[in-house]
Order: structure tokens, then C-alpha cells, then sequence
């Protein structure tokens, strides 16, 4: 049997661009007299999606994800063009998982019931925070009450899963701040929420301000507080770990999609910028969505392409896999591996059960430097 394959389909478009955010977006000013547009992406997604059956044959999708960028801004009868497209080239696997994205202010009932109608099963909605100030040092221009809103509305609509994405340790944020926002999270009755610590990646607005001085730079060490704080306020209303930096009220919950990626499956990308992994093989689109339509109306919209050498499908099951409450089976690691994985156990930061490997939390807050002992330690 093939692995789970899904589709990440990615709309680059925003009303405006978040200061931390570094994604593949682009505002209407700074797409103005480029030629490009959201009826000129849709015609290439679906020109790509002829492309993608014709090279992967038939084959079920078993999860669709739309990821931006605001694909809420796109409308709920353009997100259900785009899931009609897929469904005429390759088909929904049974009990297909489909998701969106969405900004809360660009949402309604109206627009919930519209992913309904279309077969949409999940959405997740940018909440970030519940305190207007750090909302204002993110330039998110949602209102703080709005996310709790719009994942009512969804829930009302129909939508069997809703997550909630909170960004923790924003400069200016206090642990008073952070748990109210988890406050509102747990009343929005939401059945998965993500939460990222922030990075401040080079290029942005959020860099330009830290590096004069107007800004700190976010604490490591009131981060790992920080993500004990959410945590133990999830793990005690139900919601379990079952990634890093994701929970989940049941395995019902947990995104399929996302998954996917860290079990090493298979998954085309459409649109501007979108990265796809087909049997060891990965490649990406040309960004620019105008670069992009053109490229698609040319046959091919790939800008590069690697094979993954077995050493790095090693590396990237054992990075992975180790992320995940579900762990790394031993059996993956060669002698010295085990060997770096048995300390690892006597430091506290895994726990081995049934020849698996978890991370514990402490292990969690320092995920990265477990994953580098054990490849230091166990090369291919």
C-alpha cells in the first residue's frame, strides 16, 4: 500500500504583511502592474494540478491543505473551486481530511458555512494572542476577540475541527498575558491549538526593530517557561501533545496533513513557492505569482529539485520522527545511536517504551540538541 498522499496548495496573497512574518506572501500594492491576480493563480493552480496528475497517475488524495499567506481572503467559493480541481484530477480518498487556513477578520458564518458546502473538514485560524499590545508588536490587525468568534462560527457551520495558533514570547508579553489567551482559546471550545515560540527571521520588519534596539530580542529561557505555562494549562483541559508544539483533544483531532510531513510521506505543492516530496525526491516552485502562472502555462513551474541521499532521509526520519508523541522506534539508530539515546534517558530528556523513544518535556524544550546528539552519534 503507497503512503498517505496530500495536497498543500498555497495562496500568497494578504491584505498586508505581518512584521514577523518571512512566508511567501504578497500585498495587492506590491503585486500592482505585475500582471498577476487571484483569477490568473486559480487558472495556474489548476493547470498545475493537470500537470501533477499526469506525473504521480491515479492515486487518492488523503489530505488537502490550504496555506498561506490568507487563503480566507480568496473567498469560500474560490477555496471550493480549488477542492473541486483536486477532486477532478485525482479524486478525495474516503474520509479525506481538507483544511484551510484563515485570518479571523477576513471570516464570517457565512464563509464557514461556504468551506461546508464545498467539503471542507478542518480549518485553523491565526489567533496568536489575546492581548491587544502584542498583537500590535506582531502588526496583526485582528481584534483580540475576534479568533474566539470566528472559531465559534466555525464550529456552529459544521466544521468537525477547528485549531487555534498562538505565537508565546513576543516582546512586551507577561505570563498574565499568555494565560489569558489560553483562557480564550480553551472557551472558544476549539478541539487543536499550535502554539510557536517566536523567531525573529532575518529580513522582516520584527528584525529591522530588534536590531535598533527598539525591541528585544525574545528570551530562551522565558520561552521554555512559557511552554510549560501552555502545556500544563492544555494538558489539564484534555488537550494532549502529540507534535512539539501542537495538541489535540483526540487522535481524531490531530492534523492528518501535518503528519504526513513528519511520517515521510508524499505531497504535491501547488502554487507559488510550494515545496513537494515524491518518493526521496523534493522540489519547489518559482515565488513570484506572476513568474509562477507563466512558468505553469509553460509546463513546469519547478524553480529546483534535490534527491534525498539516504543519509538524509536518515537525518530527516530520526529529526522528525523524535518530534512526535507517537517517537523514534530504536530500531532506526545504529550502536552508537542507542548508546546516545540511553544518556539521553539518564539526562531526563527521553523515555523509552517498547523499543520507542519519546522526548519528555524537558526533552521537548530541548528537541533540537537531542536530535543532534543522536545523529552525531549514529551516522549512516
Amino acid at each position: 500500500m503507497p503512503p498517505p498522499f496530500g495536497i498543500y496548495v498555497h495562496v500568497p496573497f494578504c491584505a498586508a504583511r505581518c512584521g514577523y512574518c518571512d512566508f511567501n506572501t504578497y500585498t495587492a500594492s506590491e503585486l500592482d502592474g505585475s500582471g498577476a491576480s487571484v483569477g490568473g493563480w486559480l487558472d495556474a493552480v489548476r493547470r498545475e494540478l493537470d500537470l501533477a496528475a499526469a506525473t504521480v497517475g491515479e492515486r487518492a488524495v488523503d489530505t488537502v491543505f490550504v496555506g498561506g499567506g490568507t487563503p480566507s481572503l480568496i473567498g469560500a467559493e474560490r477555496l471550493g473551486a480549488v477542492l473541486d480541481a483536486v477532486r477532478s484530477t485525482f479524486g478525495l480518498a474516503p474520509g479525506a481530511e481538507v483544511t484551510t487556513e484563515s485570518n479571523p477578520e477576513s471570516t464570517s458564518p457565512e464563509f464557514f458555512a461556504g468551506l461546508v458546502d464545498a467539503g471542507f473538514t478542518r480549518v485553523s485560524l491565526g489567533m496568536q494572542s489575546a492581548a491587544p499590545h502584542v498583537l500590535r508588536v506582531l502588526d496583526r490587525r485582528h481584534t483580540p476577540g475576534r479568533a474566539v468568534a470566528a472559531a465559534r462560527e466555525a464550529r456552529a457551520a459544521g466544521l468537525g475541527h477547528v485549531n487555534l495558533d498562538l505565537i508565546y514570547a513576543t516582546p512586551g508579553e507577561t505570563d498574565d498575558d499568555l494565560r489569558a489567551s489560553l483562557d480564550a482559546v480553551l472557551d472558544a471550545g476549539v478541539d487543536h491549538v499550535s502554539a510557536y515560540a517566536l523567531i525573529v527571521e532575518d529580513g522582516t520588519a520584527l528584525a529591522r526593530r530588534v536590531a535598533r534596539g527598539e525591541l528585544p530580542a525574545p528570551d530562551d529561557d522565558v520561552a521554555a517557561a512559557r511552554y510549560e505555562l501552555i502545556d500544563d494549562r492544555l494538558s489539564a483541559a484534555g488537550l494532549g501533545w502529540y507534535e512539539v508544539s501542537n495538541w489535540a483533544s483526540s487522535p481524531d483531532a490531530e492534523c492528518r496533513h501535518n503528519l504526513g510531513y513528519w511520517l515521510d510521506g508524499d505531497w504535491w505543492g501547488l502554487g507559488p513557492g510550494a515545496h513537494s516530496h515524491l518518493a526521496g525526491a523534493r522540489w519547489w516552485n518559482v515565488k513570484h505569482p506572476a513568474r509562477y502562472a507563466a512558468a505553469v502555462a509553460a509546463g513546469s513551474a519547478e524553480a529546483g529539485r534535490e534527491e534525498l541521499t539516504e543519509s538524509e532521509r536518515h537525518t530527516e526520519r530520526v529529526m522528525l520522527r523524535l518530534r512526535l508523541r507517537s517517537g523514534l522506534p530504536l530500531d532506526l539508530l545504529d550502536d552508537p545511536g542507542r548508546a546516545a539515546a540511553a544518556q539521553a534517558v539518564a539526562d531526563g530528556l527521553l523515555e523509552v517504551e517498547d523499543g520507542v523513544a519519546v522526548l519528555t518535556r524537558r526533552g521537548r524544550l530541548l528537541a533540537d540538541g537531542v536530535v543532534h546528539a543522536l545523529l552525531a552519534a549514529a551516522p549512516v
